[in-house]
């Protein structure tokens, strides 16, 4: 696989998990330069380019196939009846009853039925199939790399859920040209969005700090063996990793904000986690004090927190916590030379020269309104009906197809599904070296400085 990959060398990551054991030297990913983690920098093949800014030929009505109808890939092919330009022409599940569930969903919108595979190794049949534009990957973490490396290979586009990647050496990738977007849905939420809006309106001035953060508790589904992960596939990650196993939720709109690799880059992290103690309280009050589930040890901390620093000298701060009682929270907070905002745990706006005092509710709701995102003023309102996560799932949506059919770069490109994914080892790698710095790849291989700020790409 890690060989496919690597001569595939499209930026998509792969999942050979190393051992919850510290590596020996002799086999760790990475060396150990006066104090500081380095990983391998492959450098480029011969006459290979970077993709930044990857156009591809217009698709007038974009094929879908939807591979993984569990949790979040049931609710997708729901939003794809709502999107205009799309056809469902395949969905593949190895549980039947997922697949006739999305047949039902389907057929409730006045939509033909939909080829299907239910086979384990039925999404290799699917990503061959000749009249597929988009494949739509909503499976384990564990599948997305296989499903995403063989469709592109065979000219397919990629979209991916989060995280795209656990491992350094699997981000690594360049050549085949297709599209693969990484699913982070948080980079729209309406919040987010404004707040983008407003840093290139300048309203914060420069940009010195941000902070996010995926603090969800999620120990009934790690343990609901009947609705939870199918076949306990999180839990099994968490018990063998610690660091940030899901940086991307809280990282992928500060990205955006500070441009990286679009003008900046994130240079080096250091991640610090608290042990392990809610798991194991939560599987002996479950299962009692005996239980396999309360007697085993699980690797991943309560608590992990990462700083890091970018090469134009900003900083961030990225949060996880999946196992303690407390109310979710992304944090998306905003420092600048101007002005501050915050959405958790209370939305905030503040600015000179009143800093010191959030705008009131009457005044943060109208700077809402007066800077809310053209995309979300466009799209919103049905966005809201159509739902997820609030509407931002269909935002995403709606915002892959709409470049597709146009031609035009993704939102999301390769590279952030390589950097923010990567976040998985290196915090690890941290981790367990007493929170040693990590010097974070370049995985554009120099090409950070060509395009100068983000943007979303609009049809002319």
């Amino acid at each position: 696989m890690k060989t496919l990959f690597r001569t595939a060398l499209l930026l998509v990551c792969g999942f050979p998990l190393f051992a919850c054991t510290p590596h020996a030297a002799s086999d760790a990913p990475y060396r150990i330069e006066e104090g500081t983690i380095v990983f391998a920098e492959p450098a480029r093949a011969e006459g290979q380019c970077d993709v930044l800014q990857l156009r591809c030929d217009p698709i007038p009505v974009v094929r879908v196939a939807f591979i993984g109808l569990g949790m979040r890939g049931s609710t997708a092919v729901e939003r794809f009846t709502q999107l205009d330009g799309v056809e469902i022409v395949a969905l593949c599940d190895k549980v039947p009853a997922h697949v006739e569930r999305a047949q039902r969903t389907l057929s409730v919108h006045g939509l033909p039925a939909a080829q299907e595979f239910t086979g384990a190794d039925d999404w290799r049949r699917v990503c061959e199939l000749e009249g597929v534009d988009l494949i739509y990957n909503c499976t384990d973490w564990q599948m997305h790399v296989p499903i995403a490396l063989y469709a592109m290979e065979r000219g397919k586009h990629v979209a991916v859920e989060v995280p795209a990647a656990l491992t350094v050496a699997d981000c690594w990738a360049e050549q085949t040209r297709r599209h693969c977007m990484m699913l982070e849905n948080c980079c729209y939420d309406f919040f987010e969005m404004t707040t983008l809006n407003m840093a290139r309106e300048g309203l914060f001035g420069e940009i010195v700090h941000v902070e996010g953060a995926y603090i969800h508790d999620l120990r009934e589904l790690q343990f609901d063996r009947r609705h939870g992960y199918v076949d306990m596939w999180r839990l099994e990650h968490n018990a063998l990793h610690t660091g940030n196993p899901y940086p991307t939720h809280g990282l992928g709109p500060l990205c955006q904000l500070l441009d990286i690799h679009r003008g900046d880059r994130m240079e080096r992290l250091v991640s610090l986690s608290s042990d392990q103690f809610g798991m194991s309280a939560y599987a002996t009050a479950k299962y009692g004090a005996e239980s396999a589930e309360a007697e085993r040890p699980y690797a991943l901390g309560d608590m992990n927190t990462t700083l890091i620093r970018t090469a134009r000298g900003k900083s961030i701060l990225i949060q996880h916590d999946i196992t303690s009682p407390r109310p979710y929270n992304r944090l998306h907070t905003i420092s600048g030379t101007k002005g501050f905002a915050q959405k958790y745990p209370i939305r905030s706006l503040a600015f000179d020269p009143d800093a010191h005092h959030r705008l009131s509710d009457e005044q943060l709701d109208q700077m809402l309104r007066r800077y809310e995102h053209p995309i979300t003023r466009e799209i919103g309102e049905k966005a809201r009906e159509v739902g997820g996560h609030g509407g931002m799932d269909f935002i995403m949506d709606y915002r892959l197809v709409y470049c597709l059919r146009h031609g035009l770069p993704l939102d999301q490109d390769v590279y952030d599904a390589a950097e923010w994914s990567s976040l998985a080892e290196l915090t690890e790698a941290s981790v367990r070296n007493g929170s040693m710095p990590v010097a974070m790849p370049d995985f554009t291989r120099g090409a950070w400085r060509k395009v100068e700020g983000f943007s979303h790409a609009m049809a002319e």
